[in-house]
């Protein structure tokens, strides 16, 4: 059985290990790598070129997952994501054919691009962990896990994901541009490397990630930090900006988030500054603000600090 401490590590060489691809990214790497053994999905929303596709495929190797890539397109179908009965005509049977959703990792890349119908092909592989094909429901390899991009500059010819989608991830984070001197080093290590590709060791395993997971799930919650929890997600929904609010999937990804969070620390209790330090990245995608603000994006996080700067922080002994 894994401790906290052993988490704590292993959590810790597979961020270092990630970072020798990924320049500059510590605070979003560790993120990610708590919805990992929080088991929750996430959204990455930012601009093309800032490395959001060599960061799945970066965690999907240090992990040691199995990885899929997934380009959604206005023409992909869902049996294009999910595989289908296909016969074959020297057993003179039906045999399946599993789709690419069948993996630990899976890329949903540009998932705007597709279409409703297609969209919804991931809903029930995201929130069950299965799939169903022509009425027989197959379970999805474990850990699973879905990370979506989408870009925030190009809306023509794309159907935005529906709240309830939106619900299904963990955590919406953005990767954002390098600093001058984190650009540079990305160039220099390039040029030492001599090719584009950076060989990535494995750190773990997927049956080692579950029992991270399963250690992570002992970490203490005290009852003061829960009502801390339930009441900046109550906040968003008497906010006077918001048409919307979070729903109870916001307060459970807290609760998630935040004993990952700590494991990751080394800590086997939950601290307040575990849950403020993902507000924004739980809620933002939660809050649906009342018309007049729909052309602001900043308004969300505005309506967001405030709920935090407004909560009473509980004191913890």
């Amino acid at each position: 059985m894994t401790d906290i401490s052993q988490v704590s590590l292993l959590s810790k060489q597979v961020i270092a290990e990630v970072e020798r691809a990924v320049v500059g990214k510590r605070a979003l790497l560790e993120m990610m790598m708590a919805s990992m053994l929080a088991g929750g999905h996430i959204l990455l929303e930012d601009f093309p070129g800032l490395g959001k596709t060599l960061v799945a495929r970066s965690f999907a190797t240090v992990l040691g997952l199995d990885f899929k890539r997934i380009q959604f397109t206005p023409d992909l179908l869902p049996g294009d994501i999910t595989g289908g009965y296909i016969f074959n005509r020297t057993k003179n049977e039906f045999e399946l054919r599993k789709g690419p959703v069948f993996a630990n990792i899976v890329l949903a890349d540009e998932i705007n691009r597709a279409s409703p119908k297609t969209q919804s092909a991931l809903l029930e592989a995201m929130q069950e962990g299965q799939v169903t094909i022509e009425g027989e429901t197959l379970p999805l390899p474990t850990p699973f896990l879905v990370l979506a991009t989408q870009n925030p500059i190009e809306y023509e010819g794309t159907f935005p994901l529906p709240e309830a989608q939106l619900d299904r991830f963990m955590l919406k984070l953005a990767v954002g541009y390098p600093s001058m001197e984190e650009e540079k080093l990305i160039l220099r290590r390039r040029r030492e490397r001599r090719q584009d590709e950076v060989a990535l060791r494995e750190i773990t395993d997927a049956s080692r990630v579950l029992e991270m997971r399963e250690t992570v799930e002992t970490v203490h919650v005290n009852a003061d930090l829960e009502n801390y929890m339930t009441a900046l997600v109550h906040a968003t929904r008497v906010d006077r900006r918001v048409s919307v609010g979070a729903s109870p999937r916001g307060s459970l990804a807290f609760l998630k988030i935040a004993r990952a969070n700590a494991a990751i620390e080394g800590r086997d209790f939950i601290t307040p500054d575990d849950i403020k330090r993902y507000a924004i990245p739980v809620l933002g995608h939660r809050v649906i603000l009342q018309p007049e603000y729909w052309m602001s994006r900043q308004v969300t996080d505005d309506v967001i600090r405030d709920t935090v700067e407004k909560t009473p922080v509980p004191v913890i002994k």
